[in-house]
């Protein structure tokens, strides 16, 4: 991996944060992670359950496309199609389209603040790209997500959600954690993102924290739910819609506060 930076390095070990040093629990259609502070009535520990066939990369955009066929605002419908195509064209590892100069500022700005994990940011597309390119290389720029709720503002998008993403074993090793070199694992998390954009409908950044430790969780995957950047990329691709033009119309009407 000779592109990626130290920082980057340390955000990738950031990513693959775990609370302590639990083993991850294996399933196979439904995959159960243990929660330590949950007792039932017989005293015996309760399980958090993640059924594979619930998890559709297809559908983790669902409450943006909801939220677009219900939102009449023009700049607000602007702003959430471009989030939905960033989303997409993220999990699909066609990461080069986010940056076109139509979506995304010169010099976007993506901070993140993760349990258990000091704040991290990054500054340019110097450093963020590598991240996705990283992700999308390795199987690791598949996401889903329960729970979403989503708003939209002149200036920002912001949503709340369960989220999952694939990520190596290798790479949990190289951070601390317990885990099955040649494996694959979903990364469980409660997350909240604000992501700004500037007067054009261009991305500025990204604001990204994990807020629940309670929802925080590792589960194994096996080979068979194991999915890749190219199948992702097939099943995404009827849903990647081109963004269309941005006029003087869709300018904010509000002088907000971006950063």
């Amino acid at each position: 991996m000779p592109y990626v930076t130290l920082p980057l390095l340390t955000l990738v070990l950031v990513a693959v944060r775990v609370i302590g040093r639990r083993a991850p629990r294996k399933g196979s259609d439904v995959h159960q992670t243990e929660k330590s502070d949950a007792k039932g009535g017989n005293g015996a520990e309760l399980v958090a359950q993640v059924s594979m066939k619930q998890l559709d990369i297809t559908e983790t955009n669902v409450a943006v496309r909801e939220l677009i066929e219900v939102t009449e605002n023009p700049r607000h419908r602007y702003l959430l199609e471009a989030y939905d195509r960033h989303r997409n064209l993220e999990h699909a590892g066609r990461f080069e389209e986010i940056f076109a100069p139509e979506m995304t500022v010169e010099h976007p700005v993506y901070r993140f603040n993760l349990l258990g994990q000091p704040p991290m940011m990054l500054e340019g597309r110097d450093q963020v790209e590598p991240l996705y390119r990283f992700w999308a290389e390795t199987n690791q720029s598949i996401f889903y997500n329960e729970s979403e709720t989503v708003a939209v503002g002149d200036w920002m998008v912001v949503s709340t959600m369960v989220g999952y993403q694939q990520t190596l074993g290798s790479a949990l090793l190289a951070a601390g954690v317990e885990a099955d070199e040649d494996a694959m694992y979903l990364l469980k998390g409660r997350v909240a993102m604000i992501w700004p954009y500037d007067e054009r409908g261009r991305l500025v950044g990204e604001n990204v924290w994990e807020y629940d430790e309670g929802e925080h969780d590792l589960i194994k995957l096996d080979p068979e739910d194991v999915m890749s950047t190219e199948r992702a990329a097939e099943l995404l691709d009827p849903l990647i819609r081109p963004l269309a033009p941005f006029d003087d119309s869709l300018l904010p009407t509000s002088s907000g506060l971006r950063a």
